[in-house]
């Protein structure tokens, strides 16, 4: 089984649109069938996962998703690159206790990233103009078995 693409619900389907566009995402199809049924899938560059987001997909709240993670070689490069897109993108940092995993608390970041650049322990957060949350996870080095 592979994860093929995950629905995002947003607000405005076209302001979204424009959004992960201006973001550099591949816009796989934009399908309208009807009024009631209208869907957009979007790719990260380099994914293998997509998004959809629309109207008539399965309700969820705009904005209720979030933590979705982006796995980058270079969260620097990466941060940088979504900046220079016009995304809203926080500082680079990295969990204070040494984990592996970002924690929801901002209390438990460290500014800037992992001292020892550990596989997966560095991070930056964005978020659509929905406020679905996205993780920038650098990831140079998979677990293994992965």
């Amino acid at each position: 089984m592979k994860l093929e693409a995950v629905v995002v619900p947003v607000s405005d389907v076209d302001r979204a649109k424009q959004f992960y566009k201006g973001l550099g995402w591949r816009e796989d199809a934009d399908v309208l069938v009807d009024e009631g049924f209208h869907v957009i899938q979007m790719t990260p560059p380099g994914s293998a996962c997509s998004i959809h987001f629309g109207i008539g997909l399965p309700p969820a709240p705009p904005g209720s998703i979030a933590g979705m993670l982006l796995a980058v070689t270079d969260v620097e490069a990466a941060r940088a690159e979504l900046v220079e897109h016009g995304a809203d993108v926080s500082e680079i940092f990295h969990d204070a206790g040494g984990g592996l995993a970002v924690r929801a608390d901002p209390a438990t970041h460290a500014p800037g990233p992992d001292p020892e650049r550990r596989s997966y322990a560095s991070y930056a957060t964005f978020a659509d103009p929905d406020g679905n949350t996205w993780v920038l996870q650098e990831l140079t080095t998979r677990l293994p078995g992965r």
